[in-house]
This record gives structure tokens, C-alpha cells and sequence, in this order.
């Protein structure tokens, strides 16, 4: 028997050899291949919780009081008295507005930024503050994305115009990845820095690619609205949900 085992081994052929170095050789990259993949993964995973926290400190962080805004109909015309009744005009009353006072703040990337508002969506349990950027520019959006939602475009938090605010979707639960599961009529609540909240119902739902920013115009009709944006899972093309005051 040991002498055909010999007699076997002195018939490996120099090609059955080199196969068996290629074996080798496609084993071993593709064993370097799969830990490259799991370390991705685990970095991902880590860097996706790290966000999450971050996202929780910056809601923690927002500072928003009461909501104080004098009302035109709340304002009392003081009768000093029954004769005097008839001459008094009813002066104009100003829109009272709270100071809003936004705190600059620091990235660990070194981006200036300041919470903007709080965004709440019932429907798929979303509650994060949103934040706004100095510059605006590609790389501090990107940056500050993977922290919490952004101011991308528009006016102040519920005043008259188009809201725009982007987040990630990370095809999970975190920041914006079940806003694609919206249908006409769910309700989203933004919280001014001012404390006051507004209900904004959605009417719209729609996908574009990238390059197409026509979502962010400000030709609303003189109405209130808010905009979201996201990516669709695949990342190829942007999920656009428009909302309305109620």
C-alpha cells in the first residue's frame, strides 16, 4: 500500500502543482477579502452608533421655551373710562416674536453649526433636532448629515416658504430611512427654536435623481411648507416628501 502511495505522489504532474498553488493562492485572498468585509462592516456598525449618540446629544441639547408669542387676537384694548370710550383708537398691534438666541456649536469634524429646530414624525417614531451649518457647502452638509438632520434650504423653522431638510437613510430605523414609508396625510411636527410647534400634513411623494434640486424652490403661495429629503435604498436616486401647515 506505501509503495502505491509512492508510486501516486511521483505522478503529480507539474500542472496538477501549479493548480494547487492557485488554490492556495485564491484561498488565501479570499480569506483577506472576507475579513477586509467583516472589518468594514464592523466599522460601519460602530460608526452608525456613534452618529446615533451624537444624534441624541444634539436632541438633548436643544433649548427650546415656551412658546410666548403674543397673538393679535390675545391683545386687550384697556377702557379708562365710559367717556372717554369713544375717542380711543384701537392702536396697531406688532407681531411679537421671542428672541431666538442659537448657540454655535463644534463637530469633532471641526464644522460650525446650531440646532435649527426639532423634528418629530408620530408614524415612524422620528425625533431629532436638525441643525444648520455656517457655510453650507457640499462637505460640512456631508459631514454634519452623519450627526443629525440638516437645514439644506429655505426660510426659518414655520415661517412662510420651503423648509428643506435632508437626512441619510441607513435602511434601517435611524434618522430618515422609513420618511420613503410617508403617505399623503401622516403628520410631521416642527418645533421652532422659539418653542412653537407646527402640524404640516404630506400631500406629496416623489423620486428624483441627484442633480434635480426643484424640490427646494420657495414659490409656495405665500403657505408654510417643509420638504424632506432622502436617498431611495439603493442610493440611485432622491426620495422627496412635501408636507403643508394644517
Amino acid at each position: 500500500m506505501n509503495q502505491i502511495l509512492v508510486t501516486k505522489k511521483l505522478y503529480i504532474t507539474p500542472e496538477l502543482k501549479r493548480k494547487k498553488k492557485i488554490y492556495k493562492f485564491n484561498f488565501i485572498i479570499s480569506l483577506f477579502f472576507l475579513l477586509v468585509l467583516v472589518s468594514l462592516y464592523i466599522y460601519a456598525a460602530y460608526d452608525r452608533n456613534k452618529t446615533a449618540e451624537q444624534s441624541e446629544e444634539i436632541l438633548a441639547s436643544v433649548d427650546i421655551p415656551e412658546d410666548t408669542t403674543v397673538a393679535d387676537s390675545d391683545v386687550l384694548v384697556a377702557v379708562l373710562n365710559d367717556t372717554e370710550q369713544d375717542n380711543i383708537e384701537e392702536a396697531p398691534v406688532a407681531n411679537l416674536k421671542p428672541t431666538v438666541n442659537k448657540t454655535k456649536q463644534k463637530s469633532s469634524s471641526g464644522y460650525t453649526y446650531v440646532v435649527d429646530a426639532k423634528i418629530q414624525i408620530p408614524k415612524i417614531n422620528v425625533e431629532y433636532g436638525i441643525v444648520s451649518g455656517e457655510t453650507k457647502s457640499v462637505q460640512e452638509t456631508e459631514e454634519l448629515l452623519k450627526m443629525s438632520p440638516v437645514k439644506f434650504h429655505g426660510p426659518e423653522p414655520n415661517e412662510v416658504g420651503n423648509y428643506c431638510i435632508v437626512g441619510h437613510n441607513y435602511r434601517n430605523t435611524k434618522f430618515f430611512s422609513k420618511v420613503p414609508t410617508l403617505v399623503n396625510g401622516d403628520i410631521i411636527k416642527i418645533t421652532d427654536m422659539t418653542g412653537k410647534t407646527v402640524e404640516y400634513a404630506v400631500y406629496d411623494k416623489y423620486t428624483v435623481v441627484p442633480e434635480d434640486v426643484s424640490c427646494t424652490s420657495q414659490e409656495t403661495g405665500g403657505k408654510t411648507e417643509i420638504t424632506l429629503i432622502t436617498c431611495t435604498d439603493d442610493s440611485k436616486l432622491r426620495v422627496i416628501v412635501k408636507a403643508r401647515e394644517v
